[in-house]
């Protein structure tokens, strides 16, 4: 575990707060509103409202992560990457509950502003996004906290939340709250962008691999073993640019649109560094260069699709 000099309270909640993973926040509502200007269909106070939502879930999420895995010991003085707030004092577990409480709780309120502009006096549409909307706060927060058991983040089942909640949910759902219509072809950058999220979360996984198995933290990385989670890993990128592919050659996209293959080299040695070393620091440095390629990713993509 890394150690650093105390920190004033304003850092802590930084540190907590985990800024580097809000690019993922970002890619899927920067994508899902390029395909609506592609559609015609482009609001300005939707991508904002859902920017600000998105970001506000992100942040909720790693407050719980934080906490949640303090409170499991998975945090402890073994484990590699940036410090944590509550396992190492810098937070006190009530504090992080607090901010939990209000982190959520604004989340709620921008959530609601969204569907406000979105929607106007559409009660149908209301519904369904309350409901995604709750489901998003409760993914959330019971990622590592749970809920009447294990954490579903402690069962191998990460993966398949951030597929659903930073692909599919994410860019589909933005798109439909700026038109109030979807395309079938949508599926496809959807799914790379939970495809890339995924990644992200593979490197993470990867990197705490035996700290996680010490503590019975059961992630698919855990699952799989190193070796198969990096054969999964390299899956993961193999099918977003397939995918990707396939999407630019059925649309006529400018080539800016076409510029977003460029991530294809940040992508591959980050994947490289994976398969060749266990090193926490470099592994720290390959999540953030995997982030930051996922939210490059996007938003070429997004432009292309604008000028369309």
């Amino acid at each position: 575990m890394e150690h650093t000099t105390p920190h004033r309270p304003l850092h802590a909640w930084l540190l907590a707060a985990r800024l580097r993973t809000l690019p993922l926040a970002c890619a899927s509502i920067l994508l899902g509103s390029g395909m609506a200007a592609q559609a015609g269909g482009f609001q300005g106070g939707v991508l904002l409202l859902s920017l600000l939502t998105a970001i506000l879930l992100q942040v909720l999420s790693n407050l719980a992560n934080d906490y949640g895995d303090a409170q499991s010991g998975v945090d402890d003085a073994s484990r590699t990457g940036p410090v944590r707030a509550v396992a190492s004092g810098l937070l006190t577990p009530d504090a992080m509950r607090r901010g939990m409480l209000l982190t959520g709780l604004a989340a709620a309120i921008a959530g609601l502003s969204l569907l406000f502009v979105a929607f106007g006096s559409d009660l149908r549409s209301w519904l369904v996004f309350v409901l995604l909307g709750a489901a998003s706060l409760l993914a959330a927060i019971t990622y590592t906290v749970g809920l009447g058991g294990k954490p579903y983040g402690y069962r191998g089942l990460g993966d398949v939340a951030v597929f659903v909640f930073f692909g599919l949910l994410g860019v589909l759902g933005t798109l439909y709250l700026h038109t109030q219509s979807l395309s079938g072809l949508a599926i496809l950058p959807a799914a790379v962008c939970g495809l890339l999220a995924t990644a992200v979360l593979n490197v993470n996984n990867v990197r705490d691999i035996h700290s996680d198995a010490r503590h019975g933290k059961m992630t698919l990385a855990v699952r799989l073993g190193k070796r198969r989670a990096i054969y999964y890993h390299w899956a993961l990128l193999g099918t977003a640019l397939l995918l990707t592919l396939g999407y630019l050659l059925w649309l006529p996209v400018p080539w800016v649109g076409w510029s977003c293959l460029v991530v294809a080299k940040p992508l591959y040695d980050a994947g490289r560094t994976l398969s060749r070393t266990e090193d926490g620091e470099q592994l720290t440095g390959m999540l953030k260069k995997t982030a930051l390629s996922t939210l490059v990713y996007s938003l070429l993509l997004a432009m292309g699709l604008a000028l369309a």
